[in-house]
């Protein structure tokens, strides 16, 4: 459940490329993913992240205090959903990893969150291979992340590429 330290890298190296100055994250879980793209911001950068486990916290923090980006970071606790209706974009970078039955309703409120030409990147778009037409009876899961692929690639407002990093990671760019 944790981004490995290549995928942390490419996270750190997406939003140096970008200029990324103000990020949104979907899924904390140890922070570890968040601390990696503080570290890419220029300054005056800032990320907010959305967890909703609140036992979470304490690691979650000690994590960016150990790695010196604690300042950088805004922690919202709860429900994504709820939470994404209340924070105003324009976002210049949006990380979805969190609840893979959810990744529909996280990318139709992410979207207008963004700005044109921004990105937004969504993990474990592979699913372990599960996507693959004929590899068994999917789950929920597995079933969200294959109706999220199918929107994405669908959608004329956007253009993709899922690469075959772990899980797989999607490179969505708002057109």
């Amino acid at each position: 459940m944790v981004s490995g330290p290549v995928q942390g890298r490419l996270l750190k190296m997406l939003v140096s490329l970008t200029g990324a100055r103000r990020i949104l994250e979907i899924g904390t879980f140890t922070g570890y993913s968040a601390a990696c793209m503080a570290l890419g911001l220029p300054p005056g950068g800032h990320i907010d992240t959305l967890e909703i486990n609140d036992e979470m916290e304490d690691l979650i923090r000690s994590g960016w205090e150990e790695t010196g980006v604690s300042g950088l970071i805004t922690l919202h606790i709860g429900d994504a959903l709820q939470t994404l209706r209340s924070l105003e974009g324009p976002y210049d970078l949006a990380f979805i990893d969190a609840d893979k039955r959810q990744y529909v309703d996280y990318y139709r409120l992410v979207l207008p969150l963004v700005r044109s030409g921004g990105l937004i990147l969504a993990d474990d778009t592979l699913w372990d291979g599960k996507v693959l037409s004929g590899y068994g009876p999917a789950d929920r899961q597995t079933s969200g992340i294959t109706s999220f692929n199918d929107l994405v690639a669908a959608d004329p407002a956007v253009e993709s590429v899922i690469l075959p990093l772990r899980d797989g990671i999607s490179l969505i760019r708002k057109l």
